[in-house]
């Protein structure tokens, strides 16, 4: 995948971010270095590895499901969203 100035504007738009002119190029450079990792890691053969291979042997410990509340954490996180209502962040429609 190449990163251009178009996908970066679209990322822009979809990410709410405003990007300086004069940092464009270095973000765009600095993604696309990412990008290529990530490529050089789907050439890695893992076809002889188990799925569930883990480095432990034990496994993931799984922790009981707490429901934790606060009013006071909601509003902090909504009070730097652009937009938000009734406790909910709105966001632009992104599927055409």
């Amino acid at each position: 995948m190449q990163i251009d100035d178009t996908l970066l504007t679209k990322l822009e738009k979809l990410s709410y971010l405003k990007i300086a002119d004069e940092k464009r190029q270095e973000v765009i450079s600095q993604l696309s270095e990412i990008v290529s990792f990530v490529d050089n890691l789907s050439e890695l053969d893992t076809s002889a590895l188990d799925v569930t291979f883990n480095m432990t042997g034990k496994g993931t410990r799984l922790r009981e499901d707490e429901i934790h509340t606060s009013s006071e954490i909601s509003a902090s996180i909504l009070s730097h969203a652009p937009q938000s209502q009734d406790n909910f962040f709105i966001v632009p429609k992104i599927i055409e």
